[in-house]
């Protein structure tokens, strides 16, 4: 039986996504879960998978459109399978409908007058366009650019000039195909692979631009550098202003001695591997999870007629991005053993740097945790993420004084902010909250058994 492979919804605000790239090509044969193509929405580039099994019969939607969510934008059907009544490119199907299919043929046939019979379509993959052209070399260097979010990252990791691309997507847009093109043509100029960092180059840290530039006088400032803004930036600056705006925002702060917690951590990273060992963060996700589970308030989401209280304890962890912060999540966090955690947190991590989030890393947090500690951060407060309740910042661990048995002696304290939604909780209950987190942070074996 065929199935429809329709634009999937990949968060609560999305509206529509754009089909960068077929994986797959018609007529190639498709496993469950294999990935048919990446689509790019507000948030992120995600790899879609499949849910179904056979040959990608037809592909409905082309690369560099974008489609509401619904659409459908493939149809896989069995080998041999004839699918009539073929949704259109860019209809939305009928959620209890499937495409008609008949038995495979055991001999061709021709066609009936005027209606040509629908045969399987198999295509080989394309080969690569024409390496991309350069762009005349006196186009002027603070040009607006149209560029996709992963085709950006891709030209920065390999020194591609951007100026130098040719978009082959909508408006001119340049796609990941079009990087691919440019490193196949081994455009990589002189200039970008010579050229030191410097105040305004796209390489290294800002930490690293700051410490290796030097200015001498009497040297022309550089000119003003345009830039378009890019869909993760524009989506965070659209829902943080709303949310600044409609969301009654309070906040709640506390100090932790986290002592205990860092050297728990510390004996227990000596018994594992390198690439297994756990982050102060981790600890936090578990106390945090754990927490939760006594204040469904906090633990909750706001529409316009009904609090809903989560069942689960999804925790949001906000991660850094060039373009702006993505947050994923780490699903049932109060069930999960601390290793487990980390192992889930690294890996969504590293594919939310790579532009290769998969749809469950980032959908359905009920609660977010923004930590700055490993930039020596004392203190910050976060702006909630509707519809959530609440999100809580972390700063640093830090060695201040402390008052121990009327003595004045070095402690590790780390200062933790919840930003709170009053219309969900008031501040006695925040406050609740923060005491019973401190009891999980500052008696850390409790987040082990």
């Amino acid at each position: 039986m065929a199935e429809i492979i329709a634009m999937p919804k990949l968060g609560f605000d999305m509206a529509e996504g754009t089909l960068v790239r077929w994986v797959i090509a018609e007529g190639g044969e498709v496993t469950r879960g294999a990935v048919l193509a990446e689509i790019e929405t507000d948030k992120a580039t995600v790899e879609v998978e499949s849910t179904a099994a056979g040959i990608l019969y037809r592909r409905l939607v082309e690369e560099g459109t974008s489609v509401p969510i619904g659409t459908a934008i493939a149809v896989i059907a069995a080998p041999g399978e004839k699918v009539k009544d073929l949704p259109e490119s860019g209809e939305k199907p009928a959620k209890t409908e499937k495409p008609h299919a008949e038995a495979p043929e055991k001999k061709s046939s021709p066609a009936k007058a005027g209606k040509p019979a629908v045969e399987p379509k198999v295509e080989p993959v394309e080969p690569a366009k024409t390496p991309a052209k350069l762009v005349a070399a006196a186009a002027p260097v603070d040009e607006m650019l149209r560029v996709s979010p992963l085709a950006r990252r891709m030209a920065l990791d390999n020194q591609i000039n951007l100026q130098q691309v040719e978009g082959t997507g909508p408006d001119g847009r340049i796609t990941k195909k079009d990087v691919e093109n440019a490193l196949q043509s081994g455009l990589k100029t002189a200039a970008a692979a010579a050229a030191p960092l410097t105040a305004t180059s796209p390489a290294g840290s800002a930490l690293m631009q700051i410490t290796t530039v030097s200015w001498t006088p009497g040297v022309p400032v550089p000119a003003d550098e345009h830039k378009p803004i890019e869909k993760l930036r524009a989506i965070i600056g659209k829902r943080m202003v709303e949310s600044k705006q409609q969301v009654p925002h309070f906040y709640i702060t506390s100090a932790y001695n986290v002592a205990p917690l860092l050297e728990l951590r510390k004996q227990v990273n000596l018994q594992l591997p390198e690439d297994a060992k756990l982050s102060v963060n981790d600890f936090i996700i578990k106390a945090a999870a754990l927490t939760l589970r006594l204040f469904p308030n906090i633990n909750a989401s706001l529409t316009e007629k009904e609090i809903i209280h989560h069942g689960h304890v999804n925790i949001g962890v906000a991660v850094a991005l060039d373009s702006g912060l993505m947050t994923v999540v780490c699903q049932d966090a109060d069930q999960k053993p601390l290793r487990l955690i980390g192992q889930e947190v690294r890996e969504m991590a590293a594919r939310a740097r790579s532009g290769k989030v998969r749809p469950d890393d980032i959908e359905g947090s009920t609660f977010s945790i923004s930590n700055l500690g490993m930039f020596d951060v004392e203190h910050f407060v976060a702006i909630i993420n509707p519809p959530e309740a609440a999100i809580l910042a972390i700063g640093s661990a830090q060695s201040v004084p402390v008052v121990v048995d009327g003595e004045v002696k070095v402690g590790m304290q780390m200062k933790a902010t919840l930003s709170a939604d009053h219309r969900v909780t008031d501040g006695a209950e925040a406050a609740k909250f923060m005491q019973t987190l401190a009891d999980f942070i500052e008696n850390p074996l409790r987040l082990l058994l």
